[in-house]
């Protein structure tokens, strides 16, 4: 295959596309089926830090196979009326391990893609830095503990900093698991989160989850993760 029949395969249905409005992309999230939304900027933008190979592959290949196993895993249910955030929230342990699973998946990564900027990095300011601060002491000791929970998270999994009434806290999920799932240890509503499966970052870092985790720090949108704090 070469790179245009990749790219044909992987952004073929971008065009005409329906998106989830709370991820910040433009238009309507569909009730049913899914479908894979577009990455808001090229596969290459968030260069160096992930490369763009690992940008196609982790959209166009592993994000559509959950949009894909979701749609079949919700056929002539109930569940194919529901937009994706209304899905995600009630999933619980009574939940069919494929809607769980590649539901949790889709959502996941279409909040990644927009939590991530290639404008990104530095530290946020006002209200959210200030409850970071409250919680953790400081933006270096915050990021020493976001460290620990990426690294970790034994296997494949997320590490997310929520909100919790007025706070914040770094928490850990398994798989496809998110803070906004009925069956969430700690519940909340996402505010950054890191993919740590290894399709995340294995072709440039290889069995390096550290270097993978500090190079994120580059990429997060602390604009987009302050509005979400405060709405």
């Amino acid at each position: 295959m070469n790179r245009a029949e990749f790219l044909k395969i992987a952004f073929g249905a971008a065009a005409g596309l329906s998106f989830t409005n709370s991820f910040g992309f433009i238009g309507q999230q569909p009730a049913g089926p899914f479908t894979l939304p577009a990455l808001p900027y090229d596969a290459a933008a968030l260069e160096p830090h992930i490369d763009k190979m690992t940008m196609e592959i982790h959209h166009g290949k592993h994000h559509k196979a959950y949009v894909d196993n979701l749609n079949k895993a919700v056929a002539g249910t109930d569940m194919a009326k529901m937009n994706i955030d209304d899905l995600v929230r009630a999933i619980d342990a009574k939940t069919p391990a494929a809607v769980r699973n590649n539901g949790g998946g889709h959502w996941n990564h279409s909040f990644f893609w927009t939590i991530l900027s290639p404008k990104g990095g530095g530290q946020p300011k006002g209200a959210l830095a200030d409850a970071i601060t409250k919680k953790y002491g400081s933006f270096d000791k915050f990021k020493d503990e976001w460290g620990k929970a990426a690294t970790g998270r034994f296997g494949s999994g997320w590490v997310w900093l929520i909100k919790t009434g007025n706070e914040v806290e770094i928490v850990s999920t398994p798989n496809q698991d998110n803070p906004l799932m009925k069956l969430a240890e700690k519940p909340g509503k996402p505010l950054i989160g890191l993919d740590v499966w290894e399709h995340a970052y294995y072709l440039k870092y290889q069995n390096k989850r550290p270097d993978y985790v500090a190079a994120a720090w580059n990429l997060y949108d602390w604009d987009k993760a302050s509005k979400l704090f405060q709405a």
